[in-house]
């Protein structure tokens, strides 16, 4: 499912299924989160603020962008069965998940998908859990919709994905988008931003 997309019969509750509703799954609060998904992209580093979703902003993300049409990689068991059940997504290994979810304070060991040359939007996106976005170690981006330069504080990223990312987005427009988020707000990392951690 690309940003661009919204799987509108997915965004609806589950009381026919016999589950307990949650704010997070009903389509309202999924719009309002796919609209501030698309601003995050437009703006990356810029944090967006995901606690009117009744859940944390990892599920919410999720809950979001996943449905049936598409496969979720879950490297570090962070998702829970029940939340498996509603998000619909298939398992896959990261290497071929078009969505990876994992724990940001672990090194990497997967290359995500780049996607081709003739879709480079099938390249993976990350949705790496960090411990705390705005304090922290900053991270300086510049690119495509930064004026000049933004400053993203991080706490509980593992430099290696820095590293990593770096080769990963090498041959654009062929890459991985990231989205980095801590239990409330989440920031977004395109593959066309160049990122260098801040020195001192």
């Amino acid at each position: 499912m690309k940003l661009t997309e919204i799987n509108v019969a997915h965004m609806t509750t589950d009381k026919a299924n016999g589950m307990t509703d949650s704010t997070v799954w009903q389509a309202q609060t999924q719009q309002r989160l796919f609209r501030l998904l698309l601003d995050a992209f437009a703006y990356p580093g810029r944090l967006f603020d995901a606690t009117g979703s009744g859940t944390t902003a990892r599920l919410a993300i999720l809950a979001t962008l996943l449905d049936a049409e598409v496969d979720l990689a879950d490297p570090h068991k962070l998702v829970a069965r029940e939340d498996w059940l509603r998000l619909m997504a298939a398992a896959a290994a990261p290497e071929q998940a078009r969505f990876i979810v994992a724990d940001a304070a672990r090194t990497p060991d997967f290359t995500p998908a780049p996607g081709s040359l003739e879709s480079p939007e099938f390249g993976a996106t990350l949705v790496l859990e960090v411990r705390q976005l705005g304090a922290g170690k900053p991270l300086l981006l510049t690119g495509p919709g930064i004026a000049s330069q933004t400053r993203l504080a991080v706490q509980g990223l593992h430099p290696a994905w820095i590293e990593q990312r770096a080769e990963w987005v090498s041959a654009y427009p062929l890459g991985a988008d990231i989205i980095l988020c801590d239990a409330r707000s989440f920031a977004a990392l395109p593959r066309t931003t160049q990122i260098v951690w801040e020195e001192g």
